[in-house]
């Protein structure tokens, strides 16, 4: 009796309706609430349905959101893989190639052409690897998803209105698992912001057009402090008793201290091959990605614009060696 009584209620449990997750609303549910916020944002119900009508959560997108892989490469293969010799080979053709259209982008926004060519290189492999996703549908993922849902759900409206403009169709706007898209893999937000339409079709097309990728790179760059009479740094030596201000180079790069070049010197600091530095009145700061016992660089203000594209010294360091391979 008590074994059927037992069974009896098992049984009674599975029929019985779930309330774990009564409040949640389901994806077909979120994305009727949020039609009604993009189509109040000005986003027509032509363009909704195209880029959202047949989405569905993607498994995939949130497995690799929620178990992107733990950064483990050390600094020099880090800077061997992006920075490779048969990249740079590539680039200094592709710097031929396109040499009309970069110089004419780099004088006009003040970023020099073999930084622009850089960025391409690493981001895409010069136009070759833009991602296969589904950008609208990645996105809707995400922002339904709930982990980082704000950022997501404003990035997806952003996408929407690029889409509303015209710029591509959605079934073309392909990009990475987070919504990064096209040749020069902007976030939609800074799509919005800097994306330029150099050839002046009326699109501002990142996806395949050199130009507006070129321009695009450049004019972000430009808004974020680019110089066009710097680079990036230089790698320098320290003295064995380093000191600075009583700050030992640890304290110096962890506290981002500028100084001047000429204070720098002062203090024993050479460039790599044992020479001083150039007596310039220039601020920069120390960089030391391996540790006190590792190779050690002066950075200096287009460093911090490298780094407001993408913020890891390890990404901003291989940019500057792969570009200086192109000087």
């Amino acid at each position: 009796m008590k074994i059927r009584i037992r069974m009896l209620s098992i049984v009674f449990a599975l029929l019985a309706p779930s309330t774990a997750n009564a409040d949640e609303p389901t994806f077909n549910q979120w994305l009727v609430e949020f039609r009604k916020e993009a189509k109040a944002l000005g986003i027509s119900d032509y363009v909704f349905d195209a880029a959202l009508g047949d989405a569905v959560p993607i498994k995939r997108v949130i497995e690799l959101d929620r178990k992107q892989p733990e950064f483990t490469m050390t600094f020099d293969e880090y800077l061997s893989k992006i920075a490779s010799s048969t990249r740079a080979r590539v680039a200094a053709k592709k710097l031929i190639e396109h040499d009309e259209i970069l110089t004419k982008v780099s004088k006009k926004y003040g970023v020099q052409k073999r930084f622009i060519v850089t960025f391409w290189g690493v981001e895409t492999n010069f136009g070759k690897y833009l991602g296969s996703f589904n950008v609208p549908h990645s996105l809707a993922t995400l922002a339904f998803d709930g982990r980082r849902s704000a950022y997501f759900r404003k990035e997806l409206l952003n996408a929407l209105k690029i889409l509303e403009e015209g710029h591509i169709v959605a079934d073309k706007m392909k990009g990475s698992w987070a919504g990064a898209m096209g040749q020069s893999q902007f976030m939609p937000s800074s799509f919005l912001s800097y994306a330029v339409d150099w050839d002046g079709d009326g699109k501002r097309d990142i996806w395949k057009t050199k130009a507006d990728v070129f321009a695009s790179t450049a004019y972000y760059l430009s808004k974020a402090g680019w110089r066009s009479d710097l680079t990036w740094g230089r790698e320098i030596l320290l003295p064995a008793d380093f000191s600075i201000m009583g700050k030992n180079a640890k304290a110096l790069s962890k506290s981002k201290t500028r100084l001047k070049l000429t204070e720098w010197s002062k203090a024993g600091v050479l460039n790599v091959e044992r020479k001083q530095l150039p007596a310039r009145e220039l601020l920069a700061r120390l960089v030391i990605p391996a540790g006190p016992t590792g190779p050690a660089f002066l950075v200096y203000s287009n460093f911090d614009s490298i780094l407001d594209w993408n913020r890891s010294n390890y990404y901003a360091l291989a940019i500057g060696h792969l570009s200086d391979k192109l000087r």
